[in-house]
């Protein structure tokens, strides 16, 4: 997979076929037993501790349902890293924290607690967050998870509104097939930790691929069976024929 400086990109399959783990490996959280992640001309599992500490100030990560730390507030969940990674003046970084709120239209919310946020205004929190130090590289996982249409389609635009405004890498990890298609540059498929398609939005929704036409359009018969695999169903009811 390759994912172009500017680009957004989705990857997309079935539960468990490996893409949170796809994440965890370009996070560093997992090395590969085989092949290699190269991020910014360095491979990470290269890296010993704190180089991959130093890679990760270049990356944001909006975790599924936000994520966000439950005893702080708004404003400290987002000063958060700049806090951690940086030596910039308290000044500095209120300014700052009331720019990333700004601009996911959530300044007003700086003294609130998360439990006090709805679950779309946390994710938009969570955004803020994650690209409070401009990263070159933003992940999402799931980020369209649980949110209703109205607050689907905000996240939708700011993910893509912001990719392009800090000129960075977005890689999103969903489910949500016609948001995504909405906002991204390239798709891929996987299925059992592989590669199974790829293509624009628009090559994907033309797609003639068994697997991608049953995925695209939520059909329940396709490749993917609506049964687990099991034994002969009278069998099973002890019915005699």
């Amino acid at each position: 997979m390759t994912f172009p400086k500017g680009k957004l990109v989705a990857i997309m399959g079935l539960s468990g076929c490996g893409k949170t783990t796809l994440l965890r490996h370009i996070g560093g959280v997992l090395k590969p037993t085989r092949g290699y992640i190269k991020m910014d001309g360095q491979v990470t599992s290269d890296l010993d501790q704190d180089g991959m500490y130093a890679m990760r100030r270049k990356m944001g990560m909006l975790f599924q349902f936000g994520a966000l730390f439950t005893d702080m507030s708004v404003y400290d969940n987002v000063a958060f890293q700049m806090r951690e990674h940086t030596d910039l003046p308290e000044e500095l970084i209120h300014d700052l924290v009331l720019m990333k709120l700004h601009a996911v239209g959530l300044r007003g919310t700086q003294d609130l607690m998360p439990s006090e946020l709805s679950g779309g205004m946390a994710r938009r929190v969570a955004l803020a967050r994650a690209v409070a130090l401009d990263p070159m590289l933003i992940m999402y996982d799931e980020p369209f998870a649980g949110l209703d249409p109205i607050s689907l389609t905000l996240v939708g635009d700011l993910i893509r509104r912001l990719n392009d405004s800090l000129g960075a890498t977005s890689i999103v990890v969903t489910h949500d097939i016609q948001e995504s298609l909405k906002i991204v540059d390239y798709v891929y498929f996987m299925a059992s930790g592989v590669i199974v398609a790829e293509g624009t939005p628009d090559e994907i929704r033309a797609s003639e691929k068994d697997f991608v036409h049953q995925f695209v359009h939520g059909e329940m018969d396709g490749p993917v069976p609506f049964h687990y695999p099991g034994g002969d169903y009278r069998h099973d009811l002890n019915l005699q024929s």
